[in-house]
């Protein structure tokens, strides 16, 4: 292939001046190091190790098989340049402008190398459009699965610092739930209060249900639950903040919660709780 042979000796001939140009472009767009997120030294880096995977690629492998072994080098490097720029607060098309801004410095040295062939110009043009246009959709894919698993993350982060587990006494935890509850925040609540029924050796955990707005047939079931749950461990527990509005609508929707400890309130809960484990005191 007159193309692929042109773009490698490219890449290995003019490799100099493709950086430098590449490197160029890259400071140019603003979109690297812009605010101070990458230096001028990690860009060029970057630059030069990319050039050096890709160079060994297109001499092995065909530039339009980007899905064979030759390439995976390539694939690591735009994976992992991709995952560092979302760490990083970069957008989309400033991670793929990575790849883009290097279609100028390589279509400049393809004129040069075709010597005023129009023809093999035209062809190794495409080429390496298309050889580009493929990198760097890759590199906008990857940046995009990488995005979306920091997102998933982060928001299993914030459930679970949305629903800690307080020790209020020695043997009484409690769980202070504020939100909606939804099937993922009880599965958190679970396993946070068994994990710490466990750790503490506590008997009893108060479900403080205060910050919750409504109650429904689903919010019921994943309490009774956490309940169950809890009893299978061992532990005796109690949910408070059930207010007169949460009360109707539980007895509205039918919900059986008998043989499960409510309480209007927190203060209410630990006092039940001390009670259960003998703890007085005096006046």
């Amino acid at each position: 292939m007159i193309a692929q042979t042109s773009i490698t000796g490219a890449l290995q001939k003019r490799r100099k001046e493709l950086q430098t140009q590449w490197s160029k472009e890259l400071a140019q767009s603003g979109s690297v190091s812009a605010k101070g997120r990458l230096s001028t030294d990690e860009v060029n880096q970057q630059v030069e190790q990319f050039l050096d995977v890709l160079s060994a690629a297109a001499q092995k492998g065909r530039i339009d098989d980007l899905g064979a072994a030759e390439w995976s080098a390539v694939r690591d490097f735009l994976s992992n340049l991709s995952r560092s720029r979302v760490l990083a607060g970069f957008s989309s098309d400033e991670t793929a402008t990575f790849i883009f801004s290097l279609k100028r410095p390589l279509f400049d040295v393809l004129r040069e190398e075709s010597n005023g062939n129009a023809e093999r110009l035209a062809s190794d043009v495409w080429a390496a459009t298309e050889l580009l246009d493929r990198l760097g959709l890759f590199t906008v894919t990857t940046y995009q699965k990488a995005r979306e698993d920091v997102i998933s993350r982060q928001q299993l982060e914030l459930l679970e610092l949305s629903t800690p587990v307080v020790k209020l006494w020695e043997g009484i935890l409690a769980v202070p739930m504020i939100g909606t509850l939804d099937s993922s925040r009880t599965q958190i609540v679970m396993e946070s209060l068994l994990q710490k029924i466990v750790e503490t050796e506590s008997q009893i955990a108060i479900i403080d249900i205060t910050g919750v707005p409504t109650v429904d047939t689903l919010v019921a079931q994943h309490l009774l639950k956490t309940v169950t749950a809890l009893r299978l461990m061992g532990a005796d527990c109690i949910i408070s903040g059930v207010r007169p509005q949460i009360a109707q609508t539980i007895v509205h929707l039918g919900v059986d919660l008998q043989g499960v400890t409510t309480k209007a309130n927190l203060a209410d809960a630990l006092a039940l709780a001390l009670k259960r484990l003998g703890i007085s005191f005096a006046k």
